[in-house]
């Protein structure tokens, strides 16, 4: 809720002073007098321009009072716009404009400063001569034409035609902000749900940050008369555009100058190993990322290098992300992962693989990786998919992965629980048909993601998109297809795949590009302005392109695993995925589709959609204020051979929360998030088309205790060894229905997320979480070492409060020890 927010205004006569004073030069007396209307001028329009913006203020509960406030000074031309700025008190100019009138700023001015700017105008109004015979703190106030109350209009420097009228207008902003203000704008639209761009979408310059906000008009006003944030504004229109068109000769100066800035990574960090078309390493931005002996080929006769521009797109993407910001600023980048690539694909006129010999081939390039570097930690990215073929049931291709993430393929050491290696892969679901009509359009739900995006191990990524501005030319009154924040046009679902028997695809979502739809609705067109900018194959000509689809956000995924993987390289494959997961968030448009359906069922549709929302690096990495991240890395024995084949242990966490602060938080709503990521090893078969456990060598489940229930209660429900008589099922105990998905939600698939929310005094007492095995073929039909083999899994679990203002980190953290599991037989 916002109210109006006004302060006591400063009368400005108790800052007037009479004293003695002589002229000097014979014509003191009119000067005085001069300077003495200036002075007392400027005084009442400061004073009724800090009266206006006070009742312009904005209490609103989100967020804390102001503290400050924004007016506008129209200085003579040619005047350093930064004169009245006082550093020590806080005074400072901000947004600058030339007009036909002078010059205008907006100058923020501290409550607590208000008093040192009204000084310094009644000391040049009557203050003593200096020695030289002019006014004190004249070159501060002669040029000051007039003082005003600050409009939007007054920190907007881009087209004033472009400055939408309308308050419920919505758009992307560029708010151009102080590098130390950055963090706290991020929390004022955190707090208002207002969405900030990603860090890769932001400009960086040594004083400023430029970051892309999506909100209305009256989103911004509210943010201008409540915070001091906001440095200027214009519109957020940073596309591949400009390097296409505007710039397009000068490709390589752009590219140089990137490069020049980039501190590069040397050989033993962890890389982004990519089955493609194979790469171009002669370019720029990213020969020193990728060596010679880092380019690999599954035939020698195809070479590894680049036939079609797809491998070296993606390498751009993998190893930078979206070139746009960071062509365009000046910032020192730092890259922490390299890039390796095993070409995949034959070159044009060779012949073509047969889709029965992909998973042996997926396999043999893992090989030819894993031998050129044994030591190197990567990650696979594959964006490459069976044209037209549907992922709804488990292939030789999609096994093939599942066998390589889980250390059981040819050639691994599957009989050593430790030595197997794990691997993590990043697949992409696949592209919808690039119709160019709108008749044609059906809609991503009626293309089904393709094969081996079913892989169960691996993270598969779908996309969506943020993209809305298109500006190429010729295309100007176009408009989107998908709104911000919504699937992208270009990605695939599984929603028609059959529920319970295959897993939630995509996991996550990503930047994937929108596409234009004509004026008149009738025709549909990939433009450059709705796409990402990478790294193109023919150097020499165009070493900058526009990427999309779901290749380009695929590259994304990777690189956000290659980069926790750098930060922890004590983390496990399963563990970065967790964390992926974990880190992802829905976009407001997606809330609002799961609003919208509050049962189970639908939104396990959204969820085939969706996956789990879009992930963040820093999220990833780091536990906010408001959001503590409880991990685990844990090996587990499912089964044992005892006589007849039988479970054999579960894993109790006792979980830190917060006592006191749940029960002051009281009906304040927070979020309990938990997320479960092991491999399993692939039984692929007829039967595990029908039945998840013939396909799963295990699976694990969480549960958490419920509300009312006793430790005691909880472990005899959860585990049957903990009861009197095995035999009897645990009592019930009623859960409530605050799971986003719930229980039932989880059949297939060897990753599973979920969240509680609900009033914070409603956790109190469910500090318990069991990590319990369920059935596999490990267990039912395998021989007696494997029935005893141990696996491992990772589990996140993340509370976080709805209101950012909310301190959870120092509780837990003191609370806190790392989780230890409890064995006990099941």
């Amino acid at each position: 809720m916002a109210t109006r927010f006004s302060l006591p205004h400063i009368d400005i006569s108790a800052f007037v002073t009479s004293t003695d004073y002589a002229g000097q030069g014979g014509g003191g007396s009119s000067s005085t007098r001069i300077r003495q209307a200036h002075g007392a001028r400027l005084l009442n329009e400061l004073n009724a321009a800090l009266t206006a913006s006070d009742l312009d203020r904005v209490l609103d509960d989100r967020l804390p009072p102001p503290t400050g406030t924004y007016i506008e000074v129209e200085l003579q031309r040619r005047t350093k716009p930064d004169g009245l700025d006082l550093k020590t008190k806080g005074i400072k100019s901000t947004a600058v404009q030339d007009v036909p009138e002078g010059r205008l700023i907006a100058l923020y001015v501290p409550d607590h400063a208000r008093v040192a700017l009204t000084a310094i105008l009644n000391d040049y109004r009557a203050g003593p001569l200096t020695p030289a015979g002019k006014p004190p703190q004249s070159a501060k106030v002669e040029p000051i034409e007039a003082f005003r109350r600050a409009r939007l209009e007054t920190l907007w420097t881009d087209d004033p035609a472009a400055l939408p009228a309308d308050p419920q207008h919505q758009m992307w902003w560029a708010i151009w902000t102080e590098r130390s203000n950055e963090q706290a704008l991020d929390s004022t639209c955190e707090r208002l749900g207002l969405r900030a761009a990603a860090v890769d979408r932001r400009l960086y310059f040594p004083e400023v940050a430029v970051v892309p906000v999506w909100a209305t008009r009256a989103a911004i006003e509210l943010m201008m008369f409540a915070t001091g944030v906001i440095g200027e504004l214009r519109r957020a229109t940073d596309n591949p555009v400009f390097f296409m068109d505007d710039v397009r000769e000068a490709q390589h100066d752009w590219s140089d100058d990137l490069a020049s800035r980039i501190e590069w990574p040397g050989t033993e960090v962890p890389a982004v190993c990519l089955l493609d078309t194979g790469v171009n390493r002669g370019h720029a931005l990213l020969e020193p990322a990728i060596g010679p002996d880092d380019l690999h080929t599954y035939d020698s006769d195809w070479g590894s290098d680049d036939h079609e521009g797809h491998g070296t797109a993606m390498a751009g993407i993998a190893l930078h992300g979206d070139l746009v910001a960071q062509l365009a600023d000046t910032e020192v980048r730092i890259l922490r992962h390299r890039l390796e690539s095993v070409k995949l694909l034959p070159p044009h006129g060779a012949d073509a693989s047969n889709p029965n010999s992909y998973g042996p081939i997926t396999q043999a390039a893992v090989a030819i990786a894993e031998i050129a570097a044994v030591e190197r930690f990567r990650i696979y990215c594959m964006a490459i998919t069976n044209d037209g073929v549907s992922g709804a049931h488990p292939s030789t291709w999609s096994a093939a992965i599942d066998q390589a993430a889980a250390g059981t393929m040819i050639g691994d050491d599957d009989d050593d629980d430790d030595g197997a290696p794990r691997r993590l892969f990043v697949l992409s679901t696949g592209n919808t048909e690039p119709v160019l009509r709108m008749a044609e359009w059906l809609g991503q739900d009626a293309y089904p993601a393709e094969d081996p995006s079913q892989a169960w191990n691996a993270v598969t990524i779908g996309g969506y998109t943020e993209l809305s501005t298109v500006t190429d030319a010729g295309y100007e009154d176009w408009s989107p297809l998908a709104e911000v924040g919504s699937l992208s046009p270009h990605s695939r679902t599984s929603v028609g795949w059959l529920p319970g028997r295959s897993p939630f695809k995509p996991e996550l979502v990503l930047e994937a590009g929108n596409r234009a739809v004509s004026p008149g609705r009738n025709d549909i067109l990939t433009v450059d302005s709705l796409c990402l900018l990478s790294t193109g194959r023919e150097v020499d000509r165009l070493p900058l392109v526009p990427f999309d689809a779901t290749s380009a956000a695929t590259a994304q995924g990777a690189r956000i695993a290659a980069r926790i993987a750098a930060d922890h390289p004590e983390y496990w494959p399963e563990m970065i995925r967790a964390l992926m997961v974990h880190s992802a968030e829905y976009t407001d448009k997606m809330r609002s589709a799961f609003n919208a359906q509050p049962g189970l069922r639908e939104r396990y549709a959204l969820v085939r959609r969706f996956g789990y929302g879009v992930p963040d690096f820093e999220r990833a990495t780091a536990s906010a204020r408001d959001q503590v991240a409880l991990i685990a890395q844990s090996e587990i024995q499912p089964f044992r051979l005892q006589g007849q084949r039988k479970f054999n242990e579960c894993h109790y966490y006792e979980l830190p929360l917060p006592t006191e602060i749940l029960e002051q938080l009281g009906n304040e709503q927070i979020d309990l998030k938990v997320t479960l990521s092991y491999f399993v090893d692939p039984n692929p078969g007829f039967s595990a088309n029908v039945d998840p456990q013939r396909y799963q060598s295990f699976g694990l489940r969480f549960d958490l205790r419920r509300k009312g229930e006793t430790i005691d209660a909880f472990k005899r429900r959860v585990n049957a060894s903990e009861r009197e008589d095995p035999r009897i099922g645990g009592m019930a105990h009623a859960d409530d229905s605050r799971w986003l998905l719930g229980p039932d939600s989880i059949s297939a698939g060897s990753l599973h997320c979920d969240t509680w929310s609900g009033p914070a005094i409603d956790l109190l007492g469910r500090d318990r979480l069991c990590i319990k095995p369920v059935g596999g073929w490990w267990r039912d039909r395998a021989r007696p070492k494997v029935v005893n083999r141990k696996s491992r899994y990772a589990l996140v679990v993340t509370l976080k409060a709805r209101r950012v203002d909310i301190d959870l980190h120092t509780p837990i953290s003191i609370a806190v020890q790392q989780p230890v599991e409890i064995d006990v037989p099941l």
